[in-house]
């Protein structure tokens, strides 16, 4: 069995949540980690757990940062951590995965599917074996207690429901 740990340097965890249903504002959580195992070598076998720091989450926006902190969104104070377990690991065709898992936000967890593209294995300039992934998929911030919502004068929806998932991720083979 080989343990894989993320690679913070060279991973960003990010989300992207349509404003005004005209423009995305992407996000991104600079605190987190993550594990994998995995046996085989094309990783179907793959467990995978992830968490990241709520109140590390920035949108480059202080003001705005500080609202998804608060009790309107994601509760910083009484759910500090949003984390991923996953239940399965399965490859589609040749670099194509799909996993999925558990993911919790506030006290509301949630079976996902997200897509993965394994973007391959190498072994840096210190010796470290390093695999590359890409992860995508899409949640709904309301099944998960991110229920807050405003409309503009003329009826338009300030906030999508819908939270575009992306993620470039390096895992470093523990010896």
């Amino acid at each position: 069995m080989s343990t894989y740990k993320i690679d913070a340097a060279h991973s960003e965890i990010t989300f992207k949540v349509k404003h005004l249903m005209i423009t995305n504002v992407t996000g991104s959580f600079t605190k987190f980690d993550a594990t994998m195992e995995s046996e085989a070598a094309d990783f179907s076998d793959a467990k995978i757990s992830f968490e990241a720091d709520v109140s590390s989450i920035s949108t480059n926006n202080e003001q705005r940062d500080g609202h998804l902190k608060s009790d309107d969104f994601f509760a910083a104070e009484k759910f500090p951590k949003l984390s991923f377990t996953s239940k399965s690991f399965t490859k589609k065709s040749g670099d194509e995965y799909t996993l999925t898992g558990d993911l919790t936000i506030r006290d509301h967890t949630k079976t996902v599917e997200l897509n993965v593209e394994h973007g391959g294995t190498a072994t840096d300039p210190y010796g470290q074996v390093k695999s590359g992934f890409e992860i995508n998929g899409k949640i709904n911030r309301k099944d998960f207690g991110l229920t807050w919502g405003a409309v503009t004068e003329a009826g338009g929806v300030v906030v999508s429901d819908e939270v575009k998932l992306h993620l470039n991720v390096q895992m470093i083979k523990q010896a």
